[in-house]
């Protein structure tokens, strides 16, 4: 059994990462009432206004759809994942990490795949491979529309131009505080919804519907992707909070069980010196 010093400093120091593991899980669960509130209210709108380029792309004619739209064979691939910039939240980082080389793998074995990180995490993980395009971590310092909008740009910018035949954005989709979903969503080309094509027959557009859809979809790849950070931030506190409150749950056991470790320790040395104080005065009464 350690000594009784030992089993003190121990106590001393699972008590201070207590206190460390509770003071993260009370930071994190204050940004994620603000992270949770901006998803909540942005998603209906992102998804409306996707719902509404796709059901237009598919009433379109082949001839007149969009750079954003075109079908090319598949030979460069570019993987976009969304981690987080610092560690302690669990299994949220290594998720995404186990996806995209599950996709490098399996799904684009035969392509030549990259990767533009967005969060240090990924970074770290994907810049051994020497495949990594742009780094784009300090989004997080500042997580606005128009900067997200400036790597969304990017990457449009990189599909016209014939660099990447296409693009998907992988992201933990925020469901609730101790769930995250992992999303891989194709970001370009747009794939037109199947069925939509009657979808508008009754409605007269002005502009022409080509015009509106030429002005929707760089809107619509911005908040896209604004929308998967953002998710991303929401579900990074989320899983951070969860994971800081089973550290501090396991922490205080661990103290506990330290304690009863303790005492039973200083009684069993209590113990003894009875016994020896005992001992030596029946020694001195013989």
């Amino acid at each position: 059994m350690a000594n009784l010093k030992e089993i003190r400093n121990r106590i001393t120091s699972v008590s201070s990462t207590m206190q460390i593991t509770s003071a993260m899980k009370m930071v994190s669960a204050a940004k994620l009432k603000k992270a949770q509130d901006a998803i909540t209210a942005m998603r209906p709108y992102a998804d409306k206004l996707t719902e509404l380029l796709q059901s237009l792309s598919a009433t379109l004619d082949a001839d007149s759809g969009s750079a954003f739209s075109e079908q090319r064979e598949l030979k460069k691939v570019l993987i976009v994942p969304i981690t987080s910039n610092r560690g302690l939240a669990g299994a949220f980082n290594s998720n995404i990490i186990k996806e995209v080389n599950r996709l490098t793998a399996e799904t684009y074995a035969n392509q030549e795949v990259s990767y533009l990180a967005i969060g240090k995490k990924a970074n770290d993980a994907f810049k051994k491979t020497n495949k990594v395009i742009a780094n784009k971590s300090e989004i997080f310092d500042d997580l606005t529309f128009d900067n997200v909008a400036a790597i969304a740009e990017l990457l449009m910018e990189k599909f016209v131009a014939g660099d990447f035949d296409k693009i998907e954005i992988v992201y933990n989709k925020f469901k609730n505080a101790a769930t995250q979903i992992v999303m891989t969503e194709q970001f370009l080309p747009i794939v037109p919804v199947e069925g939509a094509v009657n979808a508008n027959a009754d409605y007269i557009f002005e502009p022409s519907k080509l015009e509106i859809v030429e002005e929707l979809i760089p809107k619509s790849l911005k908040t896209q992707l604004y929308k998967g950070i953002r998710d991303s931030f929401a579900s990074e506190h989320g899983a951070r909070m969860t994971a800081m409150h089973k550290a501090t749950d396991n922490a205080t056991e661990l103290r506990d069980q330290l304690k009863l470790t303790y005492n039973k320790a200083r009684q069993a040395a209590i113990t003894n010196e009875i016994l020896e104080i005992v001992g030596g005065a029946e020694a001195l009464n013989n």
